[in-house]
């Protein structure tokens, strides 16, 4: 059986917009990540609404009355409400624009002329402009993809619309995704009528199994999940490592006075550079199990596409797309458990020195510091056991952990 497909995509911000726009007329002179794309068809695709600039900038021009508008209220608003055009989009709750995508199973194109395919296109467009009930102005740009397994249709809408403003009973501009898609059981109708409009133009297809954008929504939230922690992760790794070679310069610089027969000497510079590095070691390890959960939560969503695939359509770029997250998530998660070792081993030859050089203040805080990496299980009975032994903090630090050194049969 072949199916029709449609769904929506929300855009939430530019930075997306653009890297939309970059795949969907093909600016990148690779496709790593999905090798579904073969480049050298290409030539192939078909521009349904050409778009000759960068989404972006295309965007501005499609919304430049909204930006006057915009940037003429910002005159009289307060100093600390004011905002760029830019800021106010990516900040609101709002679509900065709307990704149609409309396919259908691969029999259905197997020997179809692009002619027909041509036709096939030119029905969605239909759908667009008298179903969707959006101006061929507001449409960003749409192009078919002849180059991968199974066509489609990226079509990309801005919902810009002129709304009353209850607050100050006036007319502003406003890109409002609800305007034309109003909610789940909004687009199930909307899928209805779709199907019903190709039909009639003589395509044979069965409407596509109804509930199945549920997966899709999941989908997206993963998708901005996984970005979110993405950034995280790559703000904390920049922040470890600036920690850390400002530690190895203090204790270069310590390196003459750093040890003799009878002490230790820190220096303040230095002892403030270890803490720094112990502060943002625990902001690494706190994202440990997020990565995780989003590693889980990916496998989940693969096996579920993927059994959705065997009963109804072909979701190959889209599973191949989350297999590729997937193991890069995994990458991630691998190289970020060999740091969060070598950082534990740092810390914990550092909490040893202090219980054997510190003061009983200094040692105190270590003290708690050791108790609080345990309690969080950063630290094994090993470790404490390691870092208490000769120390003034021993016994104590062994009654944390329910180790007693005087019974010879027990185990860490």
């Amino acid at each position: 059986m072949n199916y029709a497909i449609f769904r929506s995509e929300p855009i939430y911000t530019l930075n997306d917009l653009a890297q939309i726009g970059s795949h969907n007329k093909r600016e990148k002179k690779a496709y790593n990540s999905n090798p579904d794309i073969k480049l050298e068809l290409t030539k192939n695709n078909i521009e349904l609404v050409p778009l000759n600039t960068k989404y972006v900038k295309g965007f501005h021009e499609l919304t430049k009355e909204y930006k006057l508008e915009h940037d003429e209220r910002m005159k009289t608003e307060r100093e600390d409400r004011k905002r760029t055009y830019s800021q106010m989009l990516d900040k609101s709750k709002n679509v900065v624009a709307d990704e149609l995508l409309f396919t259908a199973s691969p029999e259905f194109f197997k020997n179809m002329s692009n002619r027909d395919i041509q036709k096939w296109a030119n029905t969605c467009m239909e759908f667009v402009y008298k179903d969707l009930g959006y101006k061929k102005e507001q449409v960003l740009h749409a192009t078919v993809h002849m180059d991968e397994k199974t066509p489609h249709i990226h079509c990309v809408v801005i919902p810009l619309v002129r709304k009353l403003d209850k607050r100050t009973n006036t007319e502003r501009y406003t890109i409002s995704k609800k305007q034309y898609i109003r909610d789940n059981k909004h687009l199930s109708e909307l899928q209805d009528k779709y199907w019903e409009r190709l039909t009639n133009k003589g395509f044979k297809l069965e409407r596509g199994i109804k509930g199945s954008d549920v997966e899709h929504q999941d989908i997206k939230e993963y998708k901005k999940q996984s970005r979110i922690l993405g950034k995280q992760l790559d703000s904390t790794n920049n922040m470890l490592e600036n920690a850390i070679s400002d530690l190895e310069k203090n204790m270069e610089s310590n390196k003459s006075i750093l040890f003799d027969k009878d002490h230790v000497r820190v220096s303040k510079e230095t002892f403030e550079s270890m803490n720094n590095v112990i502060k943002i070691s625990k902001k690494v390890n706190e994202l440990q199990p997020k990565l995780e959960t989003t590693i889980k939560k990916a496998e989940v969503y693969v096996n579920n596409y993927e059994s959705l695939q065997n009963k109804n359509y072909s979701l190959n770029n889209e599973i191949s797309n989350l297999k590729t997250k997937n193991n890069e998530l995994k990458e991630e998660n691998m190289n970020l458990k060999h740091y969060i070792e070598f950082i534990l081993d740092i810390v914990r030859e550092f909490f040893k020195k202090m219980l054997h050089i510190g003061n009983d203040k200094t040692k105190d805080d270590t003290a708690n510091e050791v108790k609080e990496y345990y309690d969080n299980d950063y630290f094994d009975k090993s470790d404490v056991k390691y870092i208490a032994k000769n120390t003034t903090k021993e016994d104590e630090l062994y009654n944390h952990i329910g180790y007693d050194k005087n019974k010879d049969d027990y185990e860490l």
